[in-house]
């Protein structure tokens, strides 16, 4: 066991200092909160708002404030994929998925959830539309891009949806209308399906006076755009999803912890302060067509999810499953749903961090978190606190020493010279090494935040990789 001597006194004499308080840019609710992601289909073996409603008292026990529904209007027959078909191709925006119950339905679970203290937020879906929407009857031709034949297009492997044409200013306020019949209906803001396929002239052109007549609303962006990142004009926030595959990589080996440093000093000069991000180890994307977070981030999942929620900036989610330890991929086109919502370890980890993200001040989101302050640590660790008006949070988790890099580049662009049958190491190898210990020398008494206990300094710590301590004061 290799046995490593760290002080961290001089590192916490630099902290930051106190900060004036500030006018908030967003509605005040937001700036600890936790998001919750709701897949209707599968959250029941009914499949239904009614069943999400039931659900309802064990999500406020888990205390996630912010419920965002995965796409819940009427989708399209024409095309559709599977038996089900996608609920990102919509064909009415203004009325529900009868799959998922009645608008009473809907309304009624609405109205509990905000009794109980939540807040709901909708999937829009923007970009596209089904073939068979309402609007390609309704409207003029040149609402959708269309080929040369007149034909209206699709973008990917997106077969069963049209795509708008947002050259076309009337699509703007058709969008504009359909998302205020929601607000009236008390929705508490959206979740913006890719939001960086729409132009922003588009979000930039509606946003504001939305944000102007509905002052509480939040509104987050399914894109990594710093041209839609200043809330006074456009949304609350934005997807990391370029920390997400930064975390999948640094758990396989292949990416190092100076590659994280690197990536919170490029995020923080290419964002604004006030710019949420939001930060997540799984959603419903990456489930079902990536893999678990099991799959993709090994025995560190619980610790890249623990730098979810206390990274700068970072407005944290949970995606339907991850409390009980989902270990399976859920279907997109088919019923797949959860039958066992038994609470166990992973219950009382992510409730963990959700009081955690609740209680601290240094891990509000946005201007009013603390600046991060990295740690010199051993090769492999993860190592930081951040601290505002008193209250300080250490992280410390081991990734272990990154393996074969090197090998992994070459090998990917062609250029490597292992001998014959020479493998590429695997992913998670760095996951294999021994536990480190390390001496900390940090003034005063910290509380263990997932032990429970009190922590003084002087103290020894010895972490295998994949493991982590959370210490608050």
């Amino acid at each position: 066991m290799k046995r490593i001597l760290f002080a961290a006194a001089a590192v916490l004499a630099l902290a930051a200092c106190n900060k004036k308080a500030e006018p908030s840019l967003h509605p005040e609710w937001t700036y600890s909160s936790v998001m919750y992601e709701v897949n209707i289909r599968q959250f029941s073996p009914e499949g239904t708002f009614r069943g999400v409603e039931a659900q309802l008292p064990r999500l406020k026990e888990l205390g996630v404030d912010i419920l965002w529904l995965m796409p819940m209007y009427e989708i399209g027959v024409e095309g559709r994929k599977g038996t089900l078909g996608s609920y990102y191709a919509i064909s009415d925006y203004k009325k529900v998925n009868p799959e998922f119950g009645t608008m009473e339905d809907f309304e009624h679970l609405l109205d509990v959830a905000h009794k109980m203290g939540f807040k709901v937020i909708l999937d829009w879906v923007a970009n596209q539309t089904a073939p068979d929407n309402v609007w390609m009857t309704e409207k003029p031709a040149n609402f959708y891009e269309r080929d040369a034949e007149g034909n209206a297009i699709w973008e990917y492997d997106w077969t069963d949806t049209r795509s708008l044409n947002y050259e076309n200013e009337e699509v703007w306020w058709a969008q504009d209308d359909a998302m205020r019949f929601w607000l009236e209906k008390g929705v508490d803001g959206f979740r913006c399906d890719a939001a960086g396929e729409v132009p922003a002239e588009f979000w930039k052109g509606i946003l504001p006076k939305m944000n102007a007549d509905y002052p509480e609303i939040y509104l987050l962006a399914e894109a990594e755009r710093d041209n839609l990142a200043d809330p006074r004009e456009t949304f609350d926030a934005n997807y990391a999803w370029e920390l997400h595959h930064l975390l999948n990589s640094l758990a396989q080996g292949s990416k190092s912890v100076q590659d994280l440093k690197d990536y919170v000093a490029r995020d923080a000069a290419r964002f604004p302060k006030e710019a949420f991000r939001l930060t997540f180890t799984s959603n419903h994307d990456e489930n079902s067509w990536s893999g678990t977070e099991f799959e993709r981030e090994g025995a560190a999942a619980d610790a890249c999810a623990v730098l979810c929620f206390t990274l700068p900036g970072s407005q944290p989610l949970i995606y339907t499953g991850q409390e009980i330890g989902l270990s399976r991929r859920l279907e997109f086109f088919e019923k797949d749903p959860i039958t066992d919502w038994s609470a166990n370890s992973y219950t009382t980890f992510w409730k963990t961090l959700v009081d955690l993200k609740h209680n601290n001040p240094a891990l509000a989101a946005g201007e009013r978190g603390g600046d991060i302050v990295w740690w010199e640590a051993p090769e492999g660790w993860v190592a930081f606190h951040r601290e505002v008006k008193g209250n300080m949070v250490i992280v410390i988790a081991n990734f272990g020493v990154p393996v074969a890099q090197e090998a992994v580049a070459a090998a990917a662009e062609g250029n490597d010279n292992r001998p014959a049958g020479d493998a590429i190491a695997e992913p998670f190898k760095n996951l294999e090494a021994a536990p480190v210990t390390m001496t900390f020398n940090v003034p005063g008494k910290f509380k263990d935040v997932f032990k429970g206990t009190v922590v003084e300094s002087p103290f020894e710590l010895t972490l295998a990789p994949g493991e982590f301590m959370v210490l608050t004061k």
